[in-house]
């Protein structure tokens, strides 16, 4: 049965801005892939990933811990990070739709810190903040049902891999299949089926944001458990991800050239546009450097102008 959720208009528009925004990454290669990006980003993943979960080693720790340096610190924040390194290392032989493959996963996360690490909870459990219960999960009894359920959705190849993902990980917070490590495998899981379809979020870190705003992902669990329906955490985690990528295109436009953003800019299929129009692709440039821009893009014939001050209007030649 498919996981109940509404398309509200919030989430269409979240879509189309993440849709666009992949497309300016991939159509520019902005990102560029290097085995030093890619460490950079899985320090930055695992290191917010287990904060959330009260790991207290640093990203200076965790990168050492990569690189088999030795570490001082709590054994079972060790150990925590490096499963975690470990279950990274292997992310391209997981295949996001075999329930075969997720429990492979939660074996190499977990091992050495809970029992039965790999295997589905055989008891009841509930999720407690402070004195107060948040969420009791349904009955350990119903847990193989409900994933076998879960990732027959994710083999719904009809559905979008950007709802997918957040619905999965919402639904998997509910069932908390697991005695521990639910919460660290909702967000593994949920980067494995975005980077299947966007590559890009191998070196996208968005668990870093989620750990910037802790409350208001718990309180979009809370409200999703509430309505019965995964809708508000879809909105939250659909924002957090458009967020991530407008802070990666702000990052790129700081580092790129006033070429590299002339030549960008043209590929957009911009005919007629201002200066507000090109300040609103490249965001993190001021007035000044746009209008050097686009003089230069004057100065080599790649635009015609009309108009003063202000009142510039632009045309790209064909």
């Amino acid at each position: 049965m498919k996981p109940p959720y509404d398309i509200t208009p919030r989430i269409l528009d979240f879509i189309s801005s993440i849709s666009e925004k992949i497309g300016m990454v991939n159509a520019t290669h902005l990102y560029k892939k290097s085995p030093e990006l890619l460490k950079k980003s899985r320090v930055k993943t695992i290191h917010s990933s287990l904060q959330i979960e009260g790991n207290t080693l640093t990203e200076e720790q965790i990168t050492a811990l990569i690189e088999n340096k030795r570490v001082v610190g709590p054994r079972k924040d060790v150990l925590e990070v490096l499963n975690a390194i470990q279950v990274y290392e292997k992310l391209h032989t997981y295949r996001y739709t075999s329930e075969k493959s997720f429990l492979k996963a939660h074996a190499t996360l977990m091992q050495g810190l809970v029992e039965h690490a790999g295997k589905y909870r055989n008891k009841g459990v509930g999720i407690v903040k402070g004195t107060k219960v948040e969420h009791i999960a349904p009955p350990h009894e119903n847990v193989p049902h409900l994933m076998k359920n879960l990732f027959a959705y994710l083999n719904d190849s009809g559905e979008s891999a950007l709802i997918k993902s957040c619905v999965f990980h919402y639904e998997l917070e509910f069932i908390h299949p697991f005695i521990d490590g639910n919460g660290r495998m909702g967000r593994l899981w949920q980067t494995l089926i975005l980077i299947d379809r966007y590559p890009i979020f191998e070196y996208l870190p968005f668990e870093t944001l989620i750990k910037n705003t802790q409350d208001a992902y718990y309180k979009s669990l809370a409200l999703s458990d509430k309505t019965g329906k995964s809708t508000p955490f879809i909105e939250y985690m659909l924002e957090v991800i458009d967020k991530c990528l407008e802070d990666l295109l702000a990052f790129n436009s700081r580092i790129m050239s006033d070429d590299d953003r002339l030549e960008h800019f043209i590929t957009l299929g911009f005919s007629d546009f201002s200066r507000k129009d090109y300040m609103n692709v490249f965001k993190s440039i001021s007035s000044a450097t746009a209008s050097r821009d686009l003089k230069k893009g004057l100065e080599l014939q790649y635009f015609e102008s009309t108009g003063n001050m202000n009142k510039t209007r632009y045309r790209v030649k064909r």
